[in-house]
């Protein structure tokens, strides 16, 4: 296995490789790091040659100092890496983030994995997730225990959970990945901008994804979330969607054995 840094825009990014085969990249979701991907990373690395890496402002990776459009942040790592097509599989933020990149690199994707993903432009309807606000205030006020642990509740416990009903190891590690973002202020430097999106945005724009999509949901995440997944599913011709019972916003990381056989069945397949 490989594990260095890249610079990118004056920013170190760390990353890792392994495996042989097809290039599989694997980006994580906007309140954790690379580090989601653990119960993965063996498993896939016996199949493909996976890739991931911390995005600016997470886990190793330099702090973000201003707005970053997450799809081209992806498309210079490749180029970094030497990287001319791959699978992609992100969560949630880079979920979003790898609609955006097949629609602006096309020819650079050759399948795609979306998980607890919304498309840029899905307009969330209803209130907000319990703790959104309260959370938003925790860490504007420098409160970074309380905001970290409210983004825990609400990314990794969810709607219908209290912590004590989660995995207390796996909560203790998105905790962990959680408060480095939070420390860096990542949510309000970088990802708060709409502008980074794409422009028209990609929800408009869904049946112009051209390889073969999965969309993998947790079925206990928040019912905002189950319901972008359905708008994937019927907007890009020929999507697949697979339900992870038990499971919330990192459904990889809750119900691995499930996660990994719906993936490698979908990239086998």
């Amino acid at each position: 296995m490989t594990t260095a840094y890249l610079k990118i825009n004056d920013a170190d990014i760390y990353y890792e490789i392994a495996g042989e085969g097809d290039t599989l990249v694997m980006a994580h979701a906007g309140f954790v790091d690379s580090g989601m991907w653990d119960a993965q990373w063996d498993v896939f690395a016996g199949h493909f040659r996976v890739v991931r890496f911390d995005m600016q402002g997470y886990g190793k990776s330099s702090p973000a100092t201003g707005p970053i459009a997450r799809y081209e942040e992806l498309a210079q790592v490749l180029d970094a890496l030497d990287i001319q097509r791959a699978h992609l599989l992100g969560c949630s933020l880079s979920g979003t983030t790898i609609l955006d990149f097949a629609l602006q690199y096309p020819q650079r994707v050759q399948s795609l994995i979306a998980v607890s993903a919304a498309p840029g432009g899905f307009e969330l309807q209803g209130p907000p997730p319990r703790y959104m606000f309260e959370m938003m205030e925790a860490a504007q006020s420098g409160d970074i225990e309380r905001a970290s642990e409210l983004q825990v509740r609400i990314w990794f416990d969810g709607e219908s959970r209290e912590p004590q009903d989660t995995d207390q190891n796996i909560r203790q590690q998105v905790a962990a990945m959680n408060r480095i973002a939070v420390n860096n202020n990542t949510f309000f430097i970088a990802e708060a901008q709409p502008a980074i999106l794409l422009d028209p945005p990609a929800i408009t724009r869904l049946a112009d994804i051209p390889v073969p999509t999965l969309v993998i949901v947790g079925a206990l995440d928040h019912p905002e979330i189950l319901r972008a997944a359905d708008v994937l599913v019927d907007g890009i011709d020929g999507a697949q969607k697979v339900i992870i019972p038990d499971a919330a916003h990192v459904p990889n990381m809750e119900q691995p054995t499930i996660f990994n056989e719906a993936v490698l069945s979908f990239l086998k397949g």
